[in-house]
């Protein structure tokens, strides 16, 4: 038996014992951080490992490893398994191709523009629209953000920038802005965070204001990053009121949907990002909503000479066939890169765009139940809104970060907590979509159970607020 044949029965055995371990114990074993080293060998020898040694080891790596796929993870912005996907992603590893050239890619090229036309067509953008696929969702910020840099001062990518560009975005907006401000070379300070309202979106009239108050100090409003679904409370910014704001001026609109971006699919709940169609660019993530393995970022530009003008670089011993609308390179951030594009293929080729429409429906209802569960149980506060898949409560006055760090370390459920304008509480995110409303319930039964068994559980009262 050929290595890669005896390889791939190695492999079949490891998943059947991570899907036994997924329904045996949903919730991993949690190794201290600092007792790792000494739990699993993870050491790496002089020389090889004999072969039954060397699957005891991937056993144990397996065994010990959060379980990112159970009915009873809850903590991040991703979860659950769609099969299909995962063979896209298994297909695309045996075939190894990058994603440069149509030479080394072939169909590959034409999945990837595929989907890309597709998704503009269901966000409203013209026929010069196009995309690309980046590392992930920060990568989707940062391309906008160059692309909104590049599209105001012509001259910043030859000779750096010569005026005094200012973003905008929420508070509640990702991360990557700070990272991303600093690394496009605009800076930190020059960064305007825009007041959110009571829901967290944010408010148009303070963004508005602001931007007249830095034209009037001579400065130059440049780039908008509205958020599709923010990371805490899931709220959405009004585009349209955005847009109406950014288009006055003449100011670059990117939307992140990184998180929440996949409602573009769901006729019934595609209302919550009206005015898409505006924008300069939008970027989600199929490994969020849409349940794709990691990692499988999308951005979209409503007029591709914007990819093209800030990330084309000739490159003589690559591009040596075909024409640029074939070699993507030519429009992407990286050179060599992995294809995550097929693994979205295979999902929506087998289960067509209203498969994706009832994968995104679904979380919704998941939402609501929990909801109702909240709403109707008084021991519960709610913080979060309807039509958000981050149900945002508080259970008995107890202080979240112990609760939810409890749960985590007896191994109960896996889930966060998160704060908005000083408030804590927990995250629950309803984005599996291959749960049910018995898993929901089931949450809220574990959990009730765990604290009613640990009455020591600190109060709020006792625990340090955390700033939002």
């Amino acid at each position: 038996m050929s290595d890669i044949s005896s390889d791939l029965v190695l492999f079949n055995e490891l998943v059947e014992v991570l899907i036994n371990e997924e329904e045996q114990h949903p919730v991993a074993d949690r190794i201290q951080a600092d007792k790792l080293y000494d739990a699993i060998d993870l050491s790496l020898n002089e020389t090889a490992m004999v072969d039954e040694e060397f699957k005891a080891v991937l056993k144990d790596v397996i065994v010990s490893t959060p379980k990112t796929a159970t009915n009873l993870f809850f903590n991040q912005l991703f979860g659950g398994r769609q099969s299909k996907a995962v063979l896209g992603d298994l297909l695309a590893v045996v075939l190894n191709n990058s994603m440069y050239t149509y030479k080394v890619a072939g169909p590959q090229v034409g999945i990837e523009q595929e989907i890309i036309r597709q998704s503009c067509n269901i966000i409203g953008y013209g026929s010069k629209s196009n995309g690309t696929f980046p590392t992930g969702g920060s990568m989707s910020n940062y391309m906008a953000l160059v692309m909104g840099r590049d599209a105001k001062d012509s001259h910043a990518r030859t000779k750096g920038m010569s005026k005094p560009l200012i973003i905008y975005t929420s508070k509640e907006s990702h991360y990557s802005n700070d990272k991303n401000a600093s690394f496009a070379g605009i800076g930190r300070d020059n960064i305007r965070y825009i007041k959110s309202d009571s829901v967290g979106r944010m408010i148009p009239s303070a963004l508005e204001e602001q931007v007249k108050k830095d034209i009037e100090d001579g400065l130059v409003p440049t780039y908008v990053n509205s958020t599709a679904g923010t990371t805490v409370l899931g709220a959405f910014d009004p585009i349209n009121e955005i847009a109406d704001i950014t288009e006055k001026y003449g100011i670059w609109l990117h939307v992140d949907g990184a998180y929440c971006g996949s409602v573009i699919f769901s006729e019934k709940y595609k209302h919550l990002v009206d005015g898409l169609e505006r924008s300069d660019s939008f970027s989600y993530n199929a490994h969020k909503m849409l349940g794709t393995p990691l990692t499988c970022s999308i951005i979209l530009v409503n007029d591709k000479k914007h990819l093209h003008d800030s990330f084309s670089n000739d490159a003589d011993y690559l591009y040596q066939t075909d024409g640029d609308d074939f070699n993507l390179g030519k429009t992407s951030f990286q050179c060599g890169r992995r294809n995550d594009a097929l693994k979205f293929w295979t999902l929506w080729k087998s289960v067509g765009t209203k498969g994706l429409e009832q994968i995104v429906d679904q979380q919704f209802d998941l939402a609501n139940v929990a909801l109702d569960y909240i709403r109707s149980n008084p021991d519960y506060t709610l913080y979060s809104f309807d039509e958000s898949i981050s149900i945002c409560f508080n259970y008995k006055n107890i202080d979240p970060t112990a609760l939810c760090t409890a749960l985590y370390e007896n191994k109960i459920t896996v889930v966060g907590f998160g704060a908005f304008k000083g408030q804590v509480f927990v995250r629950l995110v309803t984005i599996n979509a291959n749960n049910e409303k018995v898993d929901i319930l089931n949450f809220f039964k574990v959990m009730e159970e765990f604290a009613a068994k640990n009455p020591n559980l600190k109060k709020v009262a006792e625990a340090v607020q955390v700033e939002a």
